[in-house]
């Protein structure tokens, strides 16, 4: 499953960004994303070898630190358990109306395990919880597996991706200054509170990582994302708190503001926040014009590159999610 996890490492941001063109009645949706290790025999046995590595979350940086540091160590994979851990443990909003998916992959029988995967299905349905199952190899072999029950108990799709595949990823003139764009928006954190020196350092962290990967476009994808309502850091950073209307800066204890602010007087720190929101927001502006002209590069090149057979994660996961989001009035504008 190496291939399964270098692609889900890879196209993480690729996948945030399915919704930043997304609107429901002509609002931005909300992003957030939870992570399960399973089929990992080095996980407690107890737990059927399941383990939550993140909650819900907006936080993307840890999130991708995470999903970094997962590792292969084979062992029996118990579909049915992991899902219904995330249907128990998982803070889903209540509303009908809210997309609601689980992606689930693998490679050996959907059905293993003492924990019914078809019983979790039908729970996730009466849920109005999504469940997408990706078998990982050939479409009869995933039949043959129940993948393709899981799915349809849940009003799901049946996925099938060749996890060895490389990822389609077209060099665009305009990537190398989204690149350096994406790097200077770090200027424009100002990190408070207790956690701010972690929280900055997995900024970081995810930066190198996306770039390590590069050539399979993480750090392009990652880039669109910062430059998105989606990247939210109001838990740490004084620009996203005080926009979502998250912290009082004037209450704030000196201690817990970064070194450029701690001599102003409480009552100028609104103003030196919306400064560099400002200055923030025309870097993003500029990052949203240049990745619009590098689509349009992307989709005439990509037509060359078509080709039959499964498709990889990063395309199974798109498609299905925007097929199934605008089932409930969510919009795409592309």
């Amino acid at each position: 499953m190496d291939g399964l996890i270098d692609q889900a490492k890879t196209q993480l941001w690729k996948v945030v960004n399915t919704f930043i063109d997304a609107r429901r009645d002509g609002k931005a949706p909300v992003v957030e994303v939870a992570l399960y290790e399973y089929g990992n025999n080095s996980n407690a046995v107890g737990n059927d070898w399941v383990r939550l590595i993140s909650p819900m979350t907006r936080d993307l940086d840890s999130l991708s630190r995470q999903l970094f540091a997962l590792k292969t160590n084979g062992g029996e994979e118990y579909c049915g358990a992991v899902i219904q851990r995330a249907l128990g443990d998982l803070s889903w909003d209540d509303r009908e109306s809210t997309y609601k998916v689980v992606f689930i992959a693998g490679n050996e029988p959907f059905t293993q395990g003492r924990v019914d995967a078809r019983s979790a299905c039908k729970e996730a349905l009466t849920k109005n919880i999504i469940i997408n199952t990706i078998h990982c190899g050939s479409r009869q072999k995933g039949i043959d597996g129940s993948w393709h029950d899981g799915a349809a108990l849940a009003g799901g799709d049946f996925l099938v991706i060749d996890q060895d595949k490389a990822v389609a990823h077209v060099d665009a003139p305009q990537d190398k200054r989204i690149s350096e764009l994406s790097h200077k928006l770090n200027d424009t954190y100002l990190g408070y509170g207790q956690q701010r020196v972690e929280a900055a350092a997995n900024q970081k962290r995810a930066d190198n990582d996306a770039a390590k990967n590069a050539g399979a476009g993480a750090e392009v994808q990652r880039a669109v994302t910062k430059a998105s309502r989606n990247y939210s850091n109001a838990g740490w950073d004084l620009c996203d708190a005080l926009r979502e209307k998250k912290i009082d800066p004037a209450t704030l204890k000196t201690d817990e503001l970064p070194e450029e602010m701690k001599k102003l007087a409480p009552g100028k720190r609104k103003e030196f926040i919306e400064k560099t929101a400002a200055k923030r927001y025309l870097i993003q502006n500029e990052i949203k014009k240049l990745n619009k002209e590098r689509e349009d590069h992307v989709a005439s090149e990509l037509k060359k590159l078509a080709a039959d057979g499964n498709k990889t994660l990063d395309q199974a996961m798109i498609e299905a999610t925007r097929r199934q989001a605008s089932t409930l009035g969510y919009k795409f504008e592309k």
